[in-house]
């Protein structure tokens, strides 16, 4: 049951508790490596393809496996916290994402290097989920907002030094280098953690492992990312190797809700969750949000290296001031969020994020280069106030036990909207030839400023679920 308090909390003003800012850092510090890493291998992945000889369309299964592996594992992670303690499933994590470093550094082929991966990807999907379990447990009822603006860190750092240093390494250093980074990371945030962050208690009640949940919803999870990742290299939802795993992943997650609502035992993850207006709202806004964010993600540096020929380092750097606006909204926003809610905040920060998108919708090849970063700074700073005051609202009026089924219900949303916001963007721009002539460059214009308008279109769709959101903060009653 999802519980509510009639009386609205006054505004926190108190700074955040220091055990709660300790442990945040050091958790944080382990999530920055499965989020560098995605990045730095999307850069590097034709010249690791030359390496191990390999096709462009057996290579894509080193970013595919990756994504489907993680799909695979975000669902177990709700249940493996109640079972065994956030703590401990954290730190398994991080060893098996470790593990996965270390075996892919030293693949001596594409086989060995897409099945290393896949362990990566494993230890990826059980981090994410269990971290921000761990710490909002440890937040308990209040500063929420601020504990999320802590969370949001590697989510912000990725897109801006993983595309540099996946071009440093690519143009200076071994590709192997993308996976000994981690390494050093992963081992830090080992210690850190085993030191540094308290040992909580499982759940009193020792829920079993839902075995026929775990079959529906982790296939259906995984086909659905898998199909969706076919739209673009396939020109759509028509053909056959779209609609068959879209279609049997629909069909899954469809049983699955039927069989959670039906069994007398915990299923893995909490559908009725749902119920919750407050609740179903932010995993709608979660879904646009990975549709505005991935999607910009795929179509800010393709713009930058198609448009305006710029090479995959240069392109990087100038997606700095984008990085730069969410890092300058951070901390208030977080703030603001524990003391008034979050309709308002992300109402406001979606009409800044079209702001910044309108310039590039209207683009040229030689629009000039100081207005496009100043956009880019006004996406970020919109792009700032929206996953913070979400995820906060998300977890507002869930009970303790609650909190491990929603942390992998957000993350799947999130997970499903960053792969349909990609390959729908992919369709609109994949038909560009090579050698460009003046036509052809206005046609690829054209293209982009199409792409870009869709991706206006998205974020006003989202001011619908974001006017469903709380318009002050209730006290919430995790304890």
């Amino acid at each position: 049951m999802i519980k509510k308090s009639t009386d609205f909390v006054s505004p926190q003003r108190e700074k955040l508790d220091p055990k709660i800012l300790r442990v945040s850092v050091i958790m944080v510090i382990g999530a920055l490596a499965p989020l560098l890493d995605s990045t730095m291998v999307n850069v590097a992945i034709n010249i690791i393809a030359g390496d191990l000889n390999s096709t462009i369309s057996i290579i894509q299964w080193v970013i595919t496996g990756y994504i489907l592996a993680m799909a695979l594992a975000v669902p177990v992670s709700g249940w493996a916290v109640n079972r065994f303690g956030g703590k401990r499933v954290y730190m398994f994590s991080l060893f098996v994402f470790f593990a996965g470093s270390v075996l892919s550094s030293l693949s001596w082929n594409i086989d060995s290097l897409i099945g290393f991966r896949l362990l990566q990807g494993v230890g990826a999907g059980l981090m994410i989920p269990t971290l921000q379990t761990v710490l909002v447990h440890i937040a308990g009822s209040r500063n929420l907002g601020r504990v999320m603006s802590i969370v949001s860190i590697p989510a912000l750092l990725g897109p801006i030094l993983g595309p540099v240093l996946g071009g440093v390494i690519v143009n200076s250093l071994n590709w192997r280098w993308i996976f000994y980074v981690n390494i050093p990371i992963t081992i830090i945030a080992l210690l850190l953690t085993w030191r540094g962050v308290p040992t909580d208690e499982p759940s009193t009640s020792k829920q079993s492992l839902d075995i026929i949940g775990i079959l529906l919803v982790s296939p259906g999870f995984a086909l659905l990312i898998y199909g969706i990742s076919q739209i673009s290299s396939h020109g759509g939802f028509t053909s056959s190797a779209v609609l068959i795993p879209l279609v049997i992943g629909l069909l899954l997650m469809v049983a699955f809700i039927v069989y959670a609502l039906r069994t007398k035992n915990a299923p893995v993850i909490d559908v009725r969750l749902f119920k919750s207006r407050n609740f179903s709202a932010s995993t709608a806004l979660l879904f646009l949000s990975g549709i505005i964010t991935n999607g910009a993600m795929l179509l800010l540096p393709l713009y930058y290296q198609q448009v305006r020929g710029e090479s995959v380092l240069f392109a990087g750097l100038l997606l700095i001031p984008q990085g730069v606006g969410m890092l300058l909204t951070r901390n208030w926003v977080g703030r603001l969020a524990d003391r008034i809610g979050s309709r308002s905040i992300v109402a406001i920060s979606l009409v800044v994020t079209m702001i910044g998108t309108v310039p590039f919708a209207c683009a040229g090849p030689e629009t000039n280069q100081i207005l496009l970063a100043v956009a880019l700074l006004i996406r970020g700073a919109g792009l700032g106030g929206l996953l913070i005051p979400i995820m906060a609202s998300a977890y507002q009026g869930l009970s303790r036990d609650q909190v491990p089924h929603a942390s992998s219900a957000t993350r799947i949303f999130l997970t499903i909207g960053g792969a349909f916001g990609s390959a729908v963007l992919a369709i609109l721009i994949e038909h560009q030839p090579s050698g460009l002539s003046v036509l052809d460059i206005h046609t690829v214009v054209s293209a982009y400023n199409g792409a870009f308008w869709w991706l206006i279109g998205f974020t006003v769709i989202a001011i619908i679920p974001a006017l469903l959101l709380p318009l002050r903060k209730f006290e919430s009653v995790i304890q």
